[in-house]
């Protein structure tokens, strides 16, 4: 009987390790562990024909459960059932076949100690959120990588500028300086696409750290360095979509492994169809299915082998990394029952864990609907501990920058918090990537950024701040304007005039901004009455409002006056906390702050008083 030229090859890589290696495009997840909580993993195994092959094993404590062979022969997935005895190790896993033998080698590794109740972010965290590739450069040999589509351009604002992670490792220090201790860099997968592939959001590939970045041993080291400092890392990931070079699209493994066979469906963004009582059912398909660009495919989550396998590489990244959370984009974008089995599976791995979904929503009923513990209309249920707080967000930054406005808006909307399971749980911020600059959006007016700051650092939220912003970094207002959003940080790159991780070479007033942020992050870092401690508001007036913290030990009194006079308020009407009380210090000031009879306002102030006494 003759044999195929296939078949040859296969089993001539029985005499050859390196042709055996070559038989075998992708296998993933590339490794695992012993001791995790769902027994289970599930290998993609991708190669010409692999899935006309039986695999097998033989390592003590390990299994094949079953083996799934889809529409594509190339691709064949491997239920591995992980016995709760089984010992770290290396094993062979063969494929064999009409006479031909594949081997493949995989490994079992130890968790490190405690990692399942590694604990996440929290209250007690501010986030510091960077561009990697706008942040700083440490390693100026991998700005562009032979084989890769795009080059680095750093004269194109929508190129790559050549920022990594060495850059970020090395510049750790001035984070941890600043008082935050926790930091969130947008995707560092590899995103090789043709352009624009700085940003992250369009992954080629889902285990691998881009090279432009460095290596995942890399990110595992920005990980282990950041703990040394105190920092906990937040890895950014993308459910709902994938760039159009993945690897899969040029050999998907089903048919409707991305959504609309392939082609490009543009989503209407209509967010509250999976939710309201009488949306069509074509529009939240059209929203859940519908792509986010042209280059942008979106992905199925409704086969079973495209949601486990996000969840697995999810679940990889934390135990590899040592992670302290994820921030989820597009979160709502993903199909609703996948989202439900995605937020269990990795809470019920790491109970302790925090992952904040992005829902850029102003409606707050739109953005509860996805918390834990929310008792939806519907029957839905999420695992979500955190989402982005953007209606809160958005209150702040109109009263802000249209003093006509007055906080009523921002009063009304923290009013709204009843409808959140738990809202100190979500993550304020004042501005992001992808909003423009929180300096710019108040009209460069500093007395109104440090109120924004202030409330930023005082909420009974988590708080993130967008770097660049402690230096007053500026953009456009109007329209969409990603390039002005994200420009380079002054003095991550040789030879930049101004260094702000130095403080060489800013004016008064970003120096300012920057003692400004480092004082508040650092001293909120100490006080759990901003943890945890209750809020109570009292209603705006005049472009005024007063809020405090507190709990049984202490009582912070926030004041703010969007007033370009000053403004005497009658601490009468706070008596129900003041109590009597009759002076404060300013922590920001140092000064004694007379309230006797009643509190004075300087035009455009901002006091964040300490309180005697519980």
């Amino acid at each position: 009987m003759r044999r195929s030229f296939a078949t040859l090859f296969l089993a001539a890589a029985l005499l050859d390790p390196a042709m055996a290696a070559s038989g075998i495009d992708h296998l993933e997840p590339p490794f695992w562990w012993t001791g995790m909580q769902h027994s289970g993993v599930q290998l993609m195994v991708h190669g010409a024909g692999i899935g006309k092959l039986q695999p097998r094993i033989d390592y003590p404590g390990v299994r094949i459960a079953s083996s799934t062979r889809v529409a594509n022969a190339n691709y064949l997935f491997v239920d591995l059932e992980i016995a709760p005895g089984a010992q770290p190790g290396r094993f062979d896993i063969v494929f064999e076949g009409d006479g031909a033998s594949l081997r493949h080698t995989y490994e079992l590794r130890a968790r490190a100690p405690g990692s399942r109740l590694r604990q996440g972010f929290g209250n007690a965290d501010a986030i510091y959120q960077v561009m990697p590739d706008r942040f700083a450069n440490g390693d100026p040999s991998n700005d562009s990588v032979p084989g890769m589509l795009e080059k680095a351009d750093r004269s194109h604002p929508g190129g790559r500028h050549g920022g990594d992670i060495a850059g970020i490792i090395s510049r750790l220090d001035y984070v941890a300086q600043l008082g935050f201790t926790q930091l969130w860099p947008t995707p560092l997968v590899e995103n090789d696409m043709p352009g624009y592939s700085y940003h992250g959001y369009a992954a080629t590939d889902h285990y691998r750290i881009d090279p432009r970045y460095g290596s995942n041993e890399d990110f595992v080291r920005l990980s282990n360095e950041a703990k040394e400092r105190g920092i906990g890392l937040i890895q950014d990931v993308v459910l709902s979509h994938i760039g159009k070079n993945h690897w899969w699209m040029k050999d998907l493994p089903t048919p409707d492994w991305v959504n609309f066979g392939g082609r490009f469906v543009p989503t209407a963004h209509h967010r509250v169809a999976v939710q309201g009582k009488y949306a069509s059912k074509a529009d939240s398909i059209n929203f859940t299915a519908g792509w986010f660009g042209p280059s942008m495919p979106d992905l199925n989550q409704t086969n079973p082998l495209v949601a486990n396998y996000l969840i697995q590489n999810n679940i990889w990244w934390i135990e590899y990394a040592g992670l302290s959370g994820l921030r989820i984009d597009t979160y709502g974008y993903s199909d609703g029952a996948f989202l439900t089995q995605y937020t269990r599976r990795i809470m019920d791995e790491y109970p302790n864990l925090n992952m904040v979904g992005e829902e850029w929503s102003t409606q707050v009923p739109v953005v509860a609907h996805w918390q834990r513990g929310k008792v939806n209309f519907d029957g839905y249920t999420s695992s979500l501990p955190s989402l982005m707080d953007f209606p809160l967000v958005d209150s702040m930054r109109s009263a802000l920058s249209d003093p006509d406005k007055g906080f009523n808006e921002v009063y009304q909307t923290l009013a709204l918090d009843y409808l959140y399971p738990q809202p100190e749980k979500l993550v304020l911020f004042g501005s992001n990537h992808d909003m423009a600059r929180m300096y710019s959006a108040v009209g460069e007016d500093f007395d109104r950024y440090r109120m924004n700051l202030v409330f930023l650092m005082t909420m009974p939220r988590i708080p993130q701040f967008y770097t660049g912003d402690e230096i007053l970094m500026t953009s456009t207002v109007k329209g969409r304007d990603d390039a002005s959003y994200r420009r380079d940080f002054p003095g991550g790159w040789a030879g930049d005039k101004v260094d702000a991780f130095q403080g060489k070479g800013l004016n008064s007033r970003q120096r300012a901004a920057q003692e400004l942020v480092r004082k508040l992050a650092t001293w909120r870092k100490g006080e759990s009455v901003i943890h945890s401690g209750q809020l109570m508001h009292f209603g705006p007036e005049n472009n005024t409002w007063v809020y405090f913290r507190y709990n049984e030990n202490k009582r912070i009194m926030i004041a703010m006056n969007d007033n370009p006079k000053e403004m005497v308020l009658p601490t009468a009407r706070f008596q129900e906390i003041l109590k009597g009380t009759a002076s404060g210090t300013d922590i920001l000031s140092g000064r004694a702050i007379d309230l006797t009879r009643e509190l004075r306002l300087a035009p455009k102030a901002t006091l964040v008083i300490e309180l005697p006494g519980a």
